[in-house]
């Protein structure tokens, strides 16, 4: 992974000059535990399958459209299918265990092949007899030789995927079942959705095949959901659906009429639901993102990326710290989720960190934190900026722009947070024979270009597609001229790993959309905001505090772009209801539903950053949302100073902003007990509320605030703190 050499001294006594740490393979691509690792006919059929499905996207966005429900579900099935293959639904033989498939397994699986391949022919016979001129298909056929088939090899192929341990380079008999009946549940949905019948949803008229194929695709991504991202997401999707049932006996808001197994299904497999906003967006900008990532990681941009935040901020003290906060942020930029980019960086920067001399608790809240805060860092901000667009229908570069403020408080609280640690610890930088030259790294600058490229073509005009795609040429382009040249064989293996890449977030988006769809259709989103409108009643800052709660709980265990697709389905309406900007209102879901991967007691970027700092998984978690600190008090400043979103007058978002950056350093001087030199605890107090008098925004508590700031600067300077200056 990379080079951390020690230091070493010769016969003299005298310290011999060390090589420069070099990153090397952080664009390599993690496995999970659960993945499986073919060779011979398998890995060739699997990897031609990945780049025909980020090739059919390609072509889809850019040269051939095709109809939108259409699209989608081709999109949905296809990630599906490939996710089946390439993911275990239990765990594999490790050396030296038993285990393999028992023979009555393989033939009950080899059984289930019959109904899921007859459920299959059946499409295909409906396909033909709808264009031969039928209006619709016999209830009794569409029950029992489609629904009933296809359910039944669903369920049980689903169950024996769980039951056994096998090799990771074999295939179980269960998953290509569960293949199968992904390709008859997406047939029969668009042989339907592109007849009249697909009026009919939501109806008594509906046909009942459309709910049979519905609940099969929903127990199918509810089954790839959790074997790519964990129970978390699918228990929440489960208790959401079983609300659709359960509500009509609940007291009180929660209760609403009802809905029949019919009507409901018919309906969550549409634009309602499952094809509808969360798979909208992962169906062209995200996965054109992803295809992007995976040009960029075939480019080695990701290692550049790394040596060169060690070039310019490894010498500064701490500066292991400050290289994790400038790397993670551009790599969490492009990564799209929090833990993934903790995985893929932390695994330098911690180590590195610990040599220095952080604790390894806090070398993994720092990583956590700051691979956190790429999700909010402009121009691309993961993937969550590209559903707020599609949700709000606020043009993405106004969300982009609108960002650039609190990514900067987010990243400028945790710097100073590192900093003000590294000076009361009395940490230095590294030396600099232990680092690359800023100067042969500066020349290779050009590797920034793909990133400079999209950012001018939206903000020329270009559509988001338009852009990604230039962008991801633009990729390949540069490589041309740097040491890691892209070929037609780096080029199939760019598009390889971005259809692989896909998977996880695509089945997220899935299961995010069986929420809304759940939302949408019991006006459950409705009920909530009503509560939020009754607490405003009370207090507007009540109301926030309520709906802060339950995007974090919404989030906990989720990843960025589903904890806020379900957030803003619940949250962000009440909050407009009560009178905030919907740009506002939609920041403030989004930032809680980021933080949430840093936030005790389910902090899955924590988790991660522990896994390989080797300290306590909650004591990490409990020090990144220390140092995240700010993440928990910027969104409220939207609400009482929206120029922070760039909304208002030059002078007063310059005022506010620089206003509010000092805030965020009084604020890290709190936590951290030092200033220009160490706090006292009454002076600690008092920086507290300068801080929060520069956080709030008015020109009367600006004026307080650095008046605060500068008695506190005095007062060090006076008794020698201001010999120790803050390094940058």
């Amino acid at each position: 992974m990379s080079h951390i050499p020690d230091p070493s001294r010769n016969e003299h006594g005298a310290e011999e000059p060390l090589e420069p740490i070099v990153a090397e393979g952080v664009d390599e691509e993690p496995v999970e535990p659960n993945r499986r690792l073919y060779d011979g006919w398998k890995w060739w059929l699997f990897g031609a399958l990945a780049v025909a499905y980020a090739t059919f996207h390609l072509v889809s966005l850019n040269l051939y459209p095709i109809e939108t429900w259409s699209f989608r579900i081709i999109h949905v099935c296809g990630a599906l299918i490939l996710g089946f293959g390439l993911y275990t639904g239990s765990r594999f033989v490790s050396d030296g265990e038993k285990g393999g498939v028992p023979g009555w397994s393989n033939v009950l699986a080899l059984v289930m092949l019959i109904p899921a391949g007859y459920a299959l022919i059946q499409v295909i016979l409906m396909r033909q007899a709808m264009a031969g001129g039928a209006m619709r298909i016999e209830p009794a056929i569409e029950n029992w030789h489609f629904g009933a088939p296809l359910i039944a090899a669903t369920v049980v192929a689903i169950v024996l995927s769980w039951l056994h341990r096998q090799q990771r380079n074999s295939l179980l008999l269960a998953d290509v079942v569960l293949m199968v009946c992904a390709l008859a549940s997406a047939g029969y949905l668009l042989v339907m959705f592109n007849s009249p019948l697909r009026a009919s949803t939501g109806t008594a008229f509906a046909p009942m095949g459309i709910s049979w194929a519905a609940i099969a695709g929903s127990l199918l991504i509810l089954e790839m959901t959790r074997r790519v991202a964990g129970m978390a997401l699918v228990v929440i999707a489960a208790i959401f659906l079983a609300y659709v049932f359960a509500g009509p006996y609940l007291p009180g808001f929660l209760g609403y009429p009802g809905l029949s197994v019919g009507r409901f299904f018919s309906q969550v497999y549409t634009d309602a639901g499952v094809l509808g906003p969360t798979t909208a967006v992962s169906s062209t900008y995200i996965i054109l993102f992803i295809i992007f990532a995976a040009f960029l990681q075939a480019s080695k941009v990701g290692d550049y990326f790394v040596n060169f935040a060690f070039a310019a901020a490894g010498r500064a003290r701490g500066g292991p710290a400050k290289v994790a906060i400038f790397a993670s942020g551009l790599m969490g930029m492009i990564n799209g989720t929090s833990a993934g980019n903790v995985v893929s960086t932390g695994s330098l920067t911690i180590p590195l960190m610990k040599k220095v001399g952080y604790p390894g608790r806090s070398a993994g809240a720092i990583e956590a934190a700051a691979s956190t805060g790429g999700q909010i860092m402009p121009p691309i901000m993961g993937a969550g900026a590209f559903i707020m667009a599609e949700v709000t229908g606020i043009p993405y570069t106004e969300i982009a722009i609108a960002a650039v403020i609190p990514a900067i408080l987010y990243f400028a609280s945790i710097y100073f947070m590192v900093d003000f640690e590294a000076a009361r610890k009395g940490m230095s930088g590294m030396r600099k024979d232990e680092i690359p030259q800023f100067a042969r790294l500066a020349r290779q600058a050009y590797l920034f270009a793909p990133i400079i490229i999209l950012v001018v073509a939206l903000f020329m005009g270009y559509s988001v597609i338009r852009a990604g795609t230039i962008a991801t040429a633009a990729a390949a382009v540069v490589s041309w001229i740097s040491p890691h040249k892209m070929g037609l064989r780096a080029i199939i293996t760019a598009l390889q790993l971005a259809g692989t890449m896909a998977i996880q977030i695509i089945a997220v988006c899935a299961c995010a959309g069986l929420i809304v769809g759940v939302i949408a259709l019991t006006g459950v989103g409705a009920r909530f905001s009503s509560l939020l409108l009754g607490l405003a009643g009370f207090s507007q800052l009540l109301a926030l505090f309520f709906a802060m709660c339950i995007s974090i709980l919404l989030g906990m265990g989720m990843p960025t772009t589903a904890a806020y697709a379900v957030a803003a389905s619940v949250v962000a309406p009440g909050l407009i209801n009560i009178g905030i900007e919907p740009l506002v209102a939609h920041f403030f879901v989004f930032y809680f539903a980021v933080v949430s991967a840093i936030t005790p007691p389910v902090a899955l970027a924590s988790y991660a950053a522990a896994g390989i700092s080797g300290d306590n998984a909650m004591g990490t978690s409990v020090a990144s949302f220390k140092i995240g600190l700010a993440a928990f008090i910027v969104p409220f400043m939207f609400f009482y100073s929206p120029a922070m979103l760039l909304e208002g007058s030059w002078l007063e978002i310059l005022r506010v902003g620089l206003t509010a950056t000092l805030g965020i350093v009084l604020l890290s001087s709190t936590v951290q007990a030092w200033f220009f030199g160490p706090l006292r605890s009454w002076q600690r107090l008092v920086a507290l509320v300068g801080a929060l008098f520069l956080i709030y925004g008015g020109i009367y508590t600006d004026v307080a605030g650095l008046a605060i700031a500068a008695a506190l600067y005095m007062m060090q300077k006076a008794h020698g703190g201001g010999t120790k200056t803050v390094t940058t």
